[in-house]
């Protein structure tokens, strides 16, 4: 018997609420990372470990809230606990080596290429895991194309979001860039989920369907909250990574080597050889008086 699938049992709820978590983790990420490159020295390891968390975490929030609206009509979902946490892991671990590559190699191409690989094949390897954690009266199938396609977006969504740490300096761009990288992530969630059919078991013999999503809900909030903290934290402690870095303008102008203006038309200093010197000094003042 082949199931009933709904991916929006909430309406536009989950999906707008999973979009901003996956914007707010790539914006956090994004801006950590792009400090370890600008800076380096001995914090860059931990700006990529805090990029690579908030990215991965942010990536795993949005998946699991978008998956609150996903109902099969005929059958209550259920989760299992082990298996949706190491889809985490698996997030936060492929997203940091990926941005880690990048954070030490530059923004080469085979750097990008690389690390961009990696890093969408652990978007799509946390999606995959998580839904695998599923558990229902019933068997979950892919089709193959549509999960391929999925795989692709995740691949240029984190490949082109790479290359933004490394050459998106200021604020707003930076901005716009997690504006870009959540509806890519959302996307490729929303894209996977429409490979998915569900074809329904006999009643007899049911195992334990596991947690439910509402048991569930509780931890997956502080998800939000954790990322609020730290990007206060972030904000008062490095205000580098909001303003970014001052573009060439007028201050810099004032710096520019020579004479200022003012002191160009200031007058001369006397000094005592121009005082021993009484011809030229007589001279002047004749020059002055007329």
């Amino acid at each position: 018997m082949q199931g009933t699938v709904d991916g929006f049992g909430y309406g536009l709820v989950t999906p707008v609420a999973a979009y901003l978590m996956a914007c707010l983790g790539g914006a956090l990420g994004l801006r950590c990372t792009t400090r370890s490159v600008r800076n380096g020295g001995r914090s860059r390891p931990g700006w990529l470990a805090l990029g690579s968390a908030a990215i991965g975490s942010g990536i795993w929030t949005m998946h699991f809230i978008a998956m609150m609206g996903f109902t099969v009509a005929e059958a209550p979902i259920g989760y299992d606990r082990t298996v949706t946490f190491a889809s985490l892991a698996v997030a936060v671990v492929m997203v940091g080596v990926g941005i880690f590559i990048v954070g030490y190699r530059g923004a080469t191409v085979m750097a990008l290429v690389t690390g961009g690989t990696l890093m969408g094949l652990g978007i799509a390897s946390m999606h995959y895991l998580g839904m695998a954690g599923m558990r229902l009266r019933g068997t979950i199938e892919y089709d193959t194309l549509t999960v391929a396609l999925s795989v692709v977006i995740a691949v240029v969504a984190a490949t082109a979001a790479l290359w933004a740490a490394v050459s998106v300096h200021r604020f707003s761009a930076s901005l716009l860039a997690s504006l870009v990288m959540g509806i890519a992530v959302s996307g490729m969630h929303y894209v996977g989920m429409a490979a998915v059919s569900v074809h329904l078991h006999p009643t007899a013999g049911v195992p334990d369907p596991g947690e439910s999503p509402a048991t569930l809900l509780a931890p997956v909030l502080i998800g939000p909250l954790v990322f609020l903290l730290l990007a206060a934290a972030v904000v008062m402690f490095d205000p580098l990574l909001v303003l970014g870095e001052p573009e060439p303008g007028a201050a810099d102008e004032r710096r520019r080597p020579g004479i200022p203006a003012q002191r160009a038309t200031a007058p001369p200093r006397r000094t005592a050889a121009w005082a021993a010197e009484p011809g030229r000094r007589r001279g002047l003042a004749e020059r002055d008086g007329r």
